[in-house]
């Protein structure tokens, strides 16, 4: 059990140290506090300032937990591509699945298909992530009751640029994903969930500790009790060895008493023989 709580400790603390992240090494699409329908992209970006694959499965949830949302779901991401969203890059989704969101057919951009282009890959594969913000989804679905719909935006324009300088180059082949710099800005944070993520993370961790500290202690009270019944128990044997062998002394000496009268019995009995046998000779 202390083990257990320890190793809850450690995930809850790492999970307050990922809260802490580098904002020049990420970059989201289409931009800060730009989700379409709550849904983000993530890429990490290298030395040149240029994105690359970078996340496997598992760290690609990791990533949008530690920005204060959650991985996006395939109807999430779906939903997003009928309200415009457009990328050229393989990003992995709730479901273990890769996609790509693409509103026009282009050759090196999802396999030339439209729709939500999906890639089963293995999840060790390094790629991209779609993150889900709730509370953006929420909102824009608020403000697209009450606009018009000419003020909607279509996000599908914003990777046309990047996707014909990347139609210039050779033509990759169909299972290996499009590596395209869509010149997104890169995000310092992401919604405002994040402090509330972190305030959550920190609360669990100190009940954990607490949880902790009230283990060792009854640990030691238990096995402080456990010495003093150890030291009852011997003080008792004790007690009943010294028993024993005053009882063993006093048998062995009311023995010898009785030894010692039947040796007087029987002189005074030689005695009065010798003394009758005098008196017999005398007459």
């Amino acid at each position: 059990m202390i083990w257990l709580c320890f190793t809850l400790v450690l995930s809850f603390t790492s999970v307050i140290s990922d809260q802490n992240i580098d904002s020049s090494h990420i970059r989201v699409f289409p931009g800060k506090d730009q989700s379409v329908a709550g849904v983000f992209q993530v890429s990490d970006l290298n030395y040149l300032n240029q994105p690359q694959y970078s996340y496997n499965a598992s760290d690609a949830r990791s990533l949008c937990l530690s920005l204060g949302v959650n991985i996006a779901s395939k109807a999430q991401v779906e939903e997003a591509l009928t309200r415009g969203l457009e990328t050229c890059r393989y990003g992995w989704i709730d479901e273990h699945l890769a996609v790509i969101p693409r509103v026009k057919a282009l050759l090196n951009c999802g396999k030339n298909n439209t729709g939500l282009v999906t890639w089963r890959v293995h999840v060790t594969r390094k790629l991209d992530v779609f993150c889900f913000n709730e509370s953006d989804a929420a909102r824009q679905l608020k403000d697209a009751t009450t606009d018009s719909p000419s003020d909607r935006t279509d996000f599908s324009g914003q990777t046309q640029s990047s996707s014909r300088a990347a139609s210039s180059s050779p033509t990759s082949s169909s299972s290996t994903p499009t590596t395209i710099d869509y010149r997104a800005k890169p995000a310092r944070f992401v919604g405002g969930s994040q402090s509330s993520a972190g305030a959550k993370a920190i609360l669990i961790t100190s009940t954990c500790g607490l949880f902790l500290i009230a283990i060792i202690i009854l640990a030691f009270i238990k096995l402080r009790r456990s010495r003093a019944v150890s030291t009852d128990i011997k003080q008792a044997e004790e007690y009943i060895q010294t028993v024993e062998w005053t009882s063993e002394e006093k048998t062995e000496e009311a023995a010898q008493e009785e030894e010692r009268m039947e040796d007087e019995r029987i002189e005074d009995e030689r005695m009065e023989d010798e003394r009758i046998e005098v008196e017999e000779n005398a007459s």
